[in-house]
């Protein structure tokens, strides 16, 4: 025992001479992909050893840790808790023996980055392209959400979100890209009518829930006059819906300026001032690898830059 009665006896630390610590590694692994055959692929084993490991692993911690839930796997409540103190320790683990830095080169990880599907479907072509240059061994998943949650990090694995500057976010954030509202429209319409002409005069497709989006409020607080004509449960038909079959939208400009590459689409700008609807990263608190980290922030900030 050292000096100050302190020491790794009765500290639980000397208990680990008896825990083969390998199998650490599998069940991150597991519990991020939820499946035995991804993990094992992750992980360079077999998909018997895999197998074996979890058995392993389930006699070590008392808990089944994983369920099979239809065609997948479904961790158990005790395996939720451990995701996030399992990725840490890990990722510390790495830093002590000092593992060499991120190389993107060779790694093999799955990137995991959380976002609506309108902001996937303005920023994930080029994202795609750029993981498949710089890292063409890793994996990238697009996790879609609508508002993230502590369960975003911890349960679903997630190394990024991508938020809009409106949804509050207990961590640190740093803007990607800026964003603003416009009108959208169909092209059919009179060329010689205003956005709030098209705004009073066309049916509006809007986002089916129980209040209308910003900024529909701005519209009512002035008292200009709108018909719903759509009701529709994803950001992202909205446009391509008043593209094809006519009517005005609210949405986002990056979203109505990618739209545009597959259905035409009347771009007009609303007619009063409105705050920015900027884009911001939130990066996973709880990630120790500072040069995964690093990289992926620079990959993120090319993206945004040649939107």
């Amino acid at each position: 025992m050292s000096e100050g009665g302190e020491g790794t006896t009765g500290s639980g630390l000397d208990r680990l001479a008896s825990v083969d610590l390998n199998l650490l590694v599998p069940l991150l692994a597991l519990l991020e992909e939820r499946s035995v055959t991804r993990a094992a692929e992750r992980v360079g084993l077999s998909q018997p050893a895999m197998s074996h490991a979890l058995a392993r692993m389930r006699r070590l911690l008392g808990d089944d840790l994983v369920v099979r839930q239809g065609a997948g796997l479904t961790p158990t409540p005790r395996a939720l808790e451990l995701i996030a103190p399992l990725r840490s320790t890990l990722q510390q683990a790495a830093r002590v023996v000092d593992f060499p830095g991120f190389d993107p080169a060779t790694d093999r990880r799955t990137i995991t980055i959380a976002m609506t599907t309108s902001t996937a479907f303005v920023v994930g072509p080029r994202l795609t392209r750029l993981v498949a240059e710089r890292a063409p061994h890793a994996t990238l998943r697009l996790r879609t959400i609508t508002v993230p949650t502590e369960a975003t990090f911890t349960d679903m694995g997630v190394d990024v979100v991508l938020l809009s500057e409106g949804h509050f976010s207990p961590y640190p954030r740093e803007r990607l890209y800026d964003d603003h509202c416009v009108v959208a429209a169909s092209p059919d319409t009179p060329p010689e009518m205003s956005a709030l002409d098209l705004l009073t005069t066309q049916p509006h497709v809007v986002v089916d829930t129980d209040r209308r989006v910003f900024p529909y409020s701005v519209l009512e607080e002035k008292g200009i006059p709108y018909r719903v004509g759509g009701l529709v449960s994803d950001f992202l038909l909205v446009p391509f819906l008043v593209a094809r079959a006519g009517g005005v939208a609210l949405i986002r400009h990056r979203v109505a300026a990618a739209m545009q590459a597959l259905a035409d689409l009347r771009i007009e700008e609303f007619p009063f001032p409105l705050p920015g609807l900027g884009i911001d990263m939130v990066r996973n608190p709880r990630s120790a690898d500072q040069y995964f980290v690093g990289w992926l922030r620079a990959l993120l900030s090319d993206v945004a830059a040649h939107l």
